[in-house]
Order: structure tokens, then C-alpha cells, then sequence
């Protein structure tokens, strides 16, 4: 199963770092959060991403070009006239990574078509590029496939307001919708698992996902929700990411499960 990453956004609400790279490229603990965010989906197995890349889509591309490289030990041996390359060891993850241009000013809905010959006729994991949790994929893989509908998301309980759903006693999403100012409520924590049917409820570039794709998900009793109840954690601005590098440097970052 794939795991697609929206990381196109402009990223305005933390520009003091996303003016010279994309928001999921802004590092904690010395790398991206986009890095951390895949060790999640690699310690339950997932070692396949596909990237929605966007603006300043360069970074990303460059990063992972050179990632083997910067995890290995290397002699580059120029004698007798050569110009070898001899790799000793390496440190970097089984990682297969496709990382896809998906134009600058593309929503969210847009981007996720815009990959649809990268994901193939299958189900797929898909989640934003900003944020970090410690829930548990395969059980929530698990849920979506007993429950048989299209999506699923995580919801979790947070003051801080993003979609907001009306969950029923069945684990149903009855509706969906964006924030207001008011709301404190589940709200969509990303970490979804989709069902190839999702790309028929995505016009173009400009359908944003948390808009109408959810919201006829939700209508048509196609939108479940994984509730949980640990740690997940956005990085918006500053704040936030400082929040997280404290963590990291404490050993104490809920969401770091890989050694």
C-alpha cells in the first residue's frame, strides 16, 4: 500500500522558515517533519511514498537526491586517473520515493488527482506533510478494511479547530465541515486510508479535499472515522515547532517509535 503526502502548500503561517523551503522540508531535530511523518509509516511496514510537491518543489527533490549520498560512508578514490566511488556502508531507510510536481497554486483535491497514475487501482494511505502522531497505521488499516466504505480519517479531540465532524455511535461521519471559530470538536488529523473510487470525487486543481470530496463522503455514508485518542501534534508556526524540537531533544517525542 502507498503513502501519499500532500507537501505543495505555501506554507504562510510559519514564513519565517517557508520562504526558503516548503513547510514539511522545515526540520526538527535536524530533519524534515516530511522525514519524520514517513518513519511513522516505515516502523508499521510502509516503505512506498509518493510526494505531492508543489512550491519550491526543487528542495524536495534535491533532498532526496542527495539523501543516499549524505548516509553513506564513501571513498571517492581519484588515483591512477580514476574517478570512483566506492560505497562502505549505508544508513539510509528502504525508502522507494516518487516525488510528483504538482503545480504551485493547486488545492489539496487537485494535487491527490494529480497522482492518480502513481497510485494505480488500489487503496492508499494519504495524510498532510505538517504533521506528526503516534497511531497506530496497521490497526487503522485494519478498521477501513472491515468497515468496506471509500475513506477513512483519524479524528482526534483538540481545542485547536480543523475540519469538524459529527460522529455517530457507529464511528460514521455524518458531516463534514471546515472550521469556524466556535467549534471544539473531532477534527480531521489527516492519517486517512482511501479507496481508488476517491478520484471520482475530485474535479481538477481546484477542488479543495477537506471541502467537497468530504462532504459527499460524509452524505453518502462513505466517510468513516478512526478516533484516536494519543498524541498528534500540527506544526503551524513558530510555536509549534519548537514545541516539537523540545520533545525530540528530551527523548520524549510521542511519535518517535523507531530506534
Amino acid at each position: 500500500m502507498k503513502v501519499v503526502l500532500l507537501a505543495g502548500g505555501y506554507g504562510t503561517r510559519i514564513s519565517e522558515e517557508s520562504q526558503y523551503k516548503p513547510k514539511p522540508m522545515i526540520e526538527i531535530g535536524e530533519k524534515p517533519i516530511l522525514w519524520h511523518i514517513m518513519k511513522e509509516y516505515e516502523y508499521y511496514g510502509f516503505n512506498e511514498f509518493v510526494i505531492c510537491a508543489g512550491y519550491k518543489q526543487h528542495v524536495i527533490k534535491e533532498w532526496f537526491a542527495d539523501y543516499f549520498l549524505h548516509n553513506s560512508d564513501i571513498t571517492f578514490d581519484y588515483t591512477d586517473g580514476k574517478n570512483e566511488m566506492i560505497i562502505h556502508e549505508n544508513h539510509s531507510e528502504p525508502w522507494k520515493v516518487t516525488v510528483v510536481d504538482t503545480g504551485l497554486n493547486t488545492m489539496t483535491g487537485g494535487r491527490i488527482k494529480r497522482i492518480q497514475k502513481y497510485v494505480g487501482n488500489e487503496p492508499f494511505l494519504m495524510t498532510y506533510g505538517d504533521g506528526v502522531c503516534d497511531v497506530d497505521i496497521k490497526k487503522l488499516v485494519e478498521f477501513h478494511k472491515e468497515h468496506g466504505k471509500i475513506a477513512t480519517l483519524t479524528a482526534v479531540m483538540q481545542e485547536q479547530q480543523k475540519g469538524v465532524l459529527d460522529i455517530d455511535g457507529d464511528n460514521a461521519v455524518k458531516s463534514f465541515r471546515e472550521k469556524s471559530q466556535m467549534d471544539g470538536a473531532p477534527i480531521n488529523a489527516g492519517y486517512m486510508v482511501l479507496n481508488p473510487e476517491i478520484f471520482d470525487y475530485i474535479e481538477g486543481d481546484t477542488t479543495v479535499f477537506e471541502k467537497e470530496p468530504l462532504e459527499k463522503l460524509a452524505a453518502e455514508g462513505e466517510l468513516m472515522s478512526y478516533l484516536h485518542k494519543g498524541y498528534w501534534q500540527c506544526m503551524d508556526n513558530m510555536r509549534e515547532k519548537q514545541m516539537l524540537e523540545k520533545l525530540l531533544k528530551a527523548d520524549k517525542a510521542p511519535w518517535k517509535k523507531w530506534n
